[in-house]
C-alpha cells in the first residue's frame, strides 16, 4: 500500500502553483564562502586597533606625516569594511567594478576640489 501526500492546508485549500528552483547538481552553483563569527570578530578587533592608532596619532604631533598616515589608515579600514562586512569580495565582478569606479571618481573629484583651495600646500 502506498501513501501519497498532497499540498493541502488544514482548511482544505490547495496553495497556488509556485515555480520552484531545483538544483540538480549543487556543486555547479556559484559558491559563496561563508566565514565564521570568529573571523568577523578578528576583523572587528583589527578595525578597533586601527581606530585606536588613529586616535593616538591625533594626540601625538608627528609633523608632516600626520595627514598621509591618517589617510592610509583610513583607506585600510575602508577597504576592510567594504570587502568583508559588505561582502563585496564575494560579490559579482560587475558590482566590484561599479563600486571601485565610483570610489576612484569620488576620490579624484574630492582631491581636485581640495587642490583648488591649496589644501595640500602648507
Amino acid at each position: 500500500m502506498s501513501s501519497t501526500t498532497t499540498n493541502v492546508d488544514p482548511q482544505g485549500v490547495e496553495p497556488p502553483d509556485v515555480p520552484v528552483l531545483v538544483i540538480e547538481n549543487p556543486e555547479d552553483e556559484h559558491y559563496v564562502e561563508h566565514h565564521s563569527d570568529v573571523f568577523y570578530v578578528k576583523i572587528a578587533i583589527i578595525l578597533a586597533l586601527l581606530t585606536g592608532l588613529e586616535v593616538a596619532l591625533s594626540y601625538n604631533h608627528i609633523g608632516v606625516l600626520f595627514l598621509p598616515v591618517l589617510l592610509i589608515l583610513m583607506s585600510i579600514k575602508f577597504v576592510m569594511v567594504v570587502l568583508f562586512f559588505m561582502h563585496l569580495r564575494f560579490d559579482s565582478k560587475w558590482f566590484n567594478f561599479a563600486f571601485w569606479t565610483g570610489v576612484i571618481l569620488a576620490v579624484g573629484v574630492y582631491s581636485g576640489a581640495l587642490a583648488t583651495f591649496k589644501f595640500f600646500i602648507e
